[in-house]
């Protein structure tokens, strides 16, 4: 394997965790590994540059990152990260993680991502409307509704796709709503689009503690971020019966062994923009958040969160990847070693691209679904899904990640195959 020269060669980075997935499933892949190298190697990656005029008339510059991972299976979808630590190694990652997503759970797409690297919280409204929208008009050569289909992700929102969808559409002469996906409802966006995510988490986590015998009522269950994804997936643990003991997030780490009353903390949160100072939980040391006692752990925050350290200490039975890219791959091996399910990212957090397949369908046909009917479609879909990965895990004598890569790559890998190379 040819190794891309623009990769870091650090063994703790995004797209190396990525590359070494693809290496442990390439012996699962048959015929096809002839194609595998497809899977290590971006088809396309944009760097553009950003200048932004601040409210008090200085310039500035931003890196600004568009990268489509594989198009052999549709048009590319992902998201756009708005963070300052955002760079080439991990929109390559993220992109990637796309592609084995969206094939996963079969949708027509391939995987794309974006990002800038920008703190969006230091910015004010109209900084960062610019910021999108030169950003929007930089990548508009390489997005659109059967190309590139942007969304919503760390540090952006629904706000943002419509500064996108408005941009795009401005210079393309017609208001073109199917080239971002969640956006506001009233200008094209789905129902059910924003707490999707964390429903998938729910419906996936629940069909593997099934299977698992983890009874979901009264377990106790962790979650690291608290932001759309981690406090859906959440309140749907608590209707069930589980009751949360603890929750993390950038500010603070949380926990109550009887449980944390989420919408006291929910609108703790929406008041103070965070956690910290909330008196319904003790304040405990970040670090101590993986060795307190639980049976299901979300993690639903950024990448690279549990380390083999970290994986030595965890007492949970289940894991459920709410986040992209939380686990290295040797702590995946600690928590298999251990008899710790992990229920992986590329299905697991699913269920907020499998929404925004939904809102694009609305958006080409110009009709519109109600919240029940996005939801049964999207709950049918997820559990088929993680059934189908998971009978694939007892079929191949492996891991749930494992598994959704075979899956996934079989899938990626034959339309490959069949399309061939041109010219070639």
């Amino acid at each position: 394997m040819d190794k891309l020269s623009y990769a870091s060669e650090s063994p703790n980075t995004a797209w190396s965790t990525y590359l070494q997935q693809i290496d442990r499933v390439a012996p699962y892949l048959g015929e096809l590994s002839r194609w595998v190298d497809t899977l290590r190697h971006p088809k396309r990656a944009l760097i553009v540059d950003i200048p932004l005029q601040m409210d008090d008339g200085s310039i500035r510059h931003f890196e600004g990152f568009r990268v489509q991972h594989n198009l052999s299976r549709g048009p590319g979808k992902g998201g756009v990260r708005y963070h300052p630590n955002v760079d080439l190694n991990e929109v390559m990652a993220l992109s990637a993680w796309m592609t084995i997503k969206c094939a996963a759970v079969n949708l027509p797409y391939g995987g794309a991502k974006g990002g800038i690297r920008v703190d969006p919280f230091k910015l004010s409204e109209g900084e960062l409307e610019r910021l999108t929208r030169r950003y929007t008009s930089e990548i508009g050569l390489v997005i659109g509704p059967q190309k590139d289909i942007p969304a919503p992700d760390v540090g952006t929102n629904a706000k943002v796709m419509a500064w996108m969808m408005d941009t795009y559409s401005m210079n393309q002469g017609t208001t073109i709503t199917g080239v971002v996906t969640g956006k506001p409802v009233h200008l094209g966006g789905s129902l059910g689009r924003e707490k999707a995510t964390g429903r998938g988490v729910f419906v996936t986590g629940r069909e593997v503690a099934r299977r698992l015998n983890i009874e979901t009522d009264g377990a106790r269950l962790a979650v690291q971020g608290f932001g759309n994804v981690g406090s859906e997936a959440a309140r749907l643990f608590v209707a069930a019966g589980a009751r949360v003991v603890a929750v993390q997030d950038h500010s603070a780490t949380l926990y109550n062994a009887e449980g944390i009353d989420l919408t006291a903390l929910t609108d703790w949160q929406a008041t103070h923009k965070n956690i910290a100072g909330f008196s319904g939980a003790q304040t405990i040391d970040a670090e101590a958040f993986w060795q307190l006692p639980m049976d299901i752990l979300i993690p639903a925050a950024l990448e690279g969160q549990i380390t083999r350290e970290r994986a030595e200490k965890l007492s949970c039975k289940l894991i459920l990847e709410g986040a992209n890219g939380p686990t290295y791959p040797d702590a995946d091996d600690m928590l298999a070693s251990r008899g710790i399910t992990v229920v992986p990212d590329v299905i697991c957090n699913a269920g907020g691209v499998t929404v925004s397949y939904f809102e694009w369908v609305q958006d080409m046909a110009s009709f519109f679904w109600s919240e029940s009917e996005i939801n049964e479609r999207m709950d049918k879909i997820m559990s088929e899904a993680m059934i189908h990965i998971w009978d694939k895990a007892r079929e191949k004598e492996c891991s749930l990640r494992t598994a959704a890569y075979i899956v996934a790559c079989e899938r990626i890998l034959m339309a490959r195959k069949d399309r061939g190379i041109y010219p070639g």
